[in-house]
């Protein structure tokens, strides 16, 4: 990747990709062929499974992305369908930077942007342990220190963050994540609300998140502890007192999509079941384009967005 901030990177991102109706999957190879972007965020649940068929699946969707991966930097994250064997398949059979915890949590920089990736699955996979909870926590809360530090968020004011199980979605399929007052990756250990997400990455000015797990596309307006901040009626997205969530994981696997709640949550701006994918481009220190692509609409654009922050940082959001 170029070390300089003076570019406008352009990510593909999505999650939930599987070896088996892989849909999107001609597309994106085109597209990524073609030039269009510069890496893939690829958000969680991958091949479905890594190690099913004794890893054979596995080893057949790392020879499908192939055709991506080796024109752009390929980074990820784990997700629930990850965990076999303490996430053993994921941890070796990618290499992302760092050497934190075998690719569970890292970091990078490209252009304007700091990018974490993380794990939600701490929060679930228990039996693992609890102390890889709070290893991350601070692992985090270091990393974005660092990155708040008035000369690092000068050069790269954006911060993007992404994850596998998302903290907002109106899913009508899972009310253990969409309509839980006490999500977990939201609010940290059960019941005690310990090592929450929300709040540090609050606190530390992460401006946009990006999530999977859902077999569906959504984009919140800016939200905060489940209340919607938008910057104003006209431009919700211009200057917002709160981060703005993206769920992508419609890429393609063989569970198929996820229905909706037929009335939506109150922080659902737009939705769609569509297979596809997500477009970013991170133009420069103020400007960041989102755009969803349905594959099911022969590559239509079906949402957009234009997120302006004329200020990033620590103290930048109101949202109470």
């Amino acid at each position: 990747m170029k070390d300089s901030t003076e570019w406008s990177p352009r990510l593909l991102v999505y999650g939930d990709f599987g070896n088996v109706n892989s849909q999107s999957m001609a597309r994106i190879q085109q597209e990524t062929q073609r030039g269009h972007f510069d890496a893939v965020l690829h958000v969680g649940d991958i091949a479905y499974n890594l190690d099913t068929s004794n890893g054979r699946i596995g080893d057949a969707f790392m020879r499908q992305i192939e055709t991506v991966a080796a024109y752009v930097p390929y980074m990820t994250c784990p997700g629930n369908h990850e965990a076999a064997y303490n996430f053993s398949h994921y941890k070796y059979r990618f290499n992302m930077p760092g050497d934190e915890q075998k690719n569970m949590y890292y970091s990078f920089n490209m252009g304007p942007a700091h990018i974490i990736s993380f794990s939600t699955e701490y929060y679930y996979e228990v039996s693992y342990g609890w102390s890889q909870i709070f290893t991350q926590y601070f692992w985090l809360e270091k990393d974005l220190q660092e990155a708040n530090k008035p000369e690092n968020r000068a050069k790269r004011p954006w911060i993007i963050v992404f994850g596998h199980r998302p903290m907002y979605c109106s899913n009508a399929d899972d009310p253990t994540m969409c309509s839980n007052i006490d999500n977990y990756v939201r609010v940290g250990i059960p019941h005690v609300h310990a090592f929450s997400l929300e709040d540090l990455f609050y606190k530390y000015g992460v401006d946009l998140h990006f999530y999977g797990h859902e077999h569906s596309y959504e984009r919140m307006w800016p939200v905060y502890n489940r209340k919607v901040c938008n910057g104003s009626n006209d431009e919700p997205y211009h200057n917002p007192p709160a981060p703005v969530h993206v769920v992508t994981g419609s890429a393609g696997c063989d569970e198929g999509e996820d229905p909706f709640i037929s009335n939506g949550l109150p922080w659902s701006a737009f939705r769609s079941d569509d297979y596809g994918y997500t477009r970013m481009n991170i133009i420069n220190s103020t400007h960041l384009y989102l755009e969803q692509v349905s594959d099911d609409k022969d590559g239509a654009v079906i949402d957009k967005m234009l997120l302006i922050k004329e200020k990033h940082g620590m103290g930048t959001f109101n949202c109470h």
